[in-house]
């Protein structure tokens, strides 16, 4: 009975795959009693049609789960998409939508206004996204992730209520906007039981600047040859995300402007109070690692040492170490597993006449806009952000200028998150 005390009752706001992966390990002895909140949608309205003909089932299938301990289902209790509906005795919110969705999310729900609710948990949050939710919910706690400790997609096309596992991550960092937590406790004991270390931090914004796709998606998908391939003319692209010129983006450039963005934002980070991130020693020991044969371990760790020079030197050994598995096992022609022939995800034309941009770049714009946002705030140059931001723009004006104005997701060049970094208090971020 113990463990059921973890969470309370939770609501989780979001549908997607990570929402029901949440959902099925919050009902293995978490949560008292568990539901979904998902703004009004063709999504909502599709996992609403589902769970009324399932008994309100959600599944999840892990891959390699032999014994059930990862998989399995949840009967929860509704899936909302009116927040007026939703009665005010939640203990535990779960943000499972995007960093830049928060204020919106949290607003919809009047959050400030539900007095159960003792913690807020940011599944996969922005540098400052603790703080901007602290603003929305004064009363409550708030528990960043460094990132998501999963990698989960729909386990058919057909299917919004089955979700498919393909791996967790064996680390992530975890930081309370109270010093003095138990709730982080609790988090920390939840994900043990499925074999996710979480480090505790001193505070948040050391955990949400240990996700390493603040640093690496920027440079290499805001950048003439990846926005090309995304928003350009043509048919489905031949280049792949992670691959050398000319087969992919990564070109002496792009990976120094990985290096000088990684420094601006560590700037930022050490204005704050936080501790910023190494970023080769993360990219190898919280990522994924490379032989020492390629990179010593002394080079990795005095990372931060090293002149500007020599950091792009040991990241593009690093980049192209990487081209293959370094650690898988070769074929009968002596050929690895090529790790990097990832394709790019092009702009689509919905069946509604819409145009949707991939979440590859259009997150991670979203999440730089606020970046460069705080950086300002904080009297900071945000030069390198600046220059991915402008390059992304320019692109997305001419395919506007295509194919006219109308999109799925709001459009970049107006984003609310201005809105959110204006309430966001200087004393309650920095330091």
């Amino acid at each position: 009975m113990a463990a059921e005390m973890n969470f309370g009752n939770t609501l989780i706001a979001g549908a997607g795959p990570a929402a029901v992966q949440i959902a099925v390990h919050l009902s293995k002895g978490f949560s008292r009693h568990i539901a979904l909140y998902n703004r009004q949608s063709q999504h909502e309205n599709m996992m609403a049609e589902e769970l009324k003909g399932n008994g309100n089932r959600l599944e999840l299938t892990m891959q390699g789960d032999n014994h059930h301990i990862l998989s399995g289902s949840v009967r929860i209790h509704q899936l909302y998409s009116n927040p007026e509906n939703i009665k005010d005795h939640y203990e535990t919110l779960f943000l499972c939508t995007p960093c830049d969705q928060y204020g919106a999310v949290l607003t919809a729900l009047d959050a400030a206004q539900r007095r159960a609710l003792k913690t807020v948990i940011l599944i996969s949050p922005n540098i400052g996204s603790n703080a901007l939710v602290g603003q929305h919910v004064p009363h409550a706690e708030v528990i960043s992730l460094s990132s998501y400790y999963g990698a989960t997609k729909w386990k058919s096309g057909a299917s919004v209520t089955s979700a498919y596992t393909k791996a967790l991550k064996k680390r992530i960092y975890a930081g309370s906007s109270h010093s003095d937590s138990a709730m982080l406790q609790q988090v920390q004991q939840f994900l043990k039981r499925y074999g996710v270390t979480v480090t505790k931090v001193k505070d948040p914004v050391t955990a949400e600047c240990r996700n390493i796709t603040t640093y690496v998606h920027p440079p290499l998908f805001l950048n003439d040859f990846s926005l090309q391939q995304i928003l350009g003319r043509g048919t489905e692209s031949k280049k792949y995300m992670y691959k050398l010129y000319p087969e992919g983006p990564i070109t002496q450039y792009v990976i120094r402007s990985m290096v000088r963005l990684w420094k601006e934002i560590s700037q930022l980070v050490e204005s704050i109070g936080a501790e910023p991130i190494n970023l080769l020693q993360f990219l190898n020991d919280d990522n994924y690692p490379v032989p020492e044969q390629v990179l010593s371990r002394h080079d990795i760790e005095r990372f931060t040492e090293f002149a500007e020079d020599k950091q792009e030197y040991l990241l593009y050994i690093r980049y192209s170490s990487i081209l293959i598995d370094p650690f898988s096992q070769p074929d009968e022609k002596g050929r690895y597993f090529e790790f990097s022939a990832v394709p790019y995800k092009k702009a689509s034309q919905q069946e509604n006449g819409l145009w949707c941009v991939p979440r590859i770049p259009y997150e991670d714009v979203q999440k730089l806009r606020i970046i460069h946002r705080l950086g300002k705030k904080a009297g900071l140059m945000m030069k390198e952000a600046e220059s991915l931001l402008s390059c992304y723009e320019q692109h997305f004006q001419q395919f506007v200028r295509r194919h006219g104005g109308g999109f799925t997701h709001p459009c970049p060049l107006e984003s609310s998150v201005k809105d959110d970094i204006e309430k966001i208090s200087l004393q309650k971020v920095f330091i």
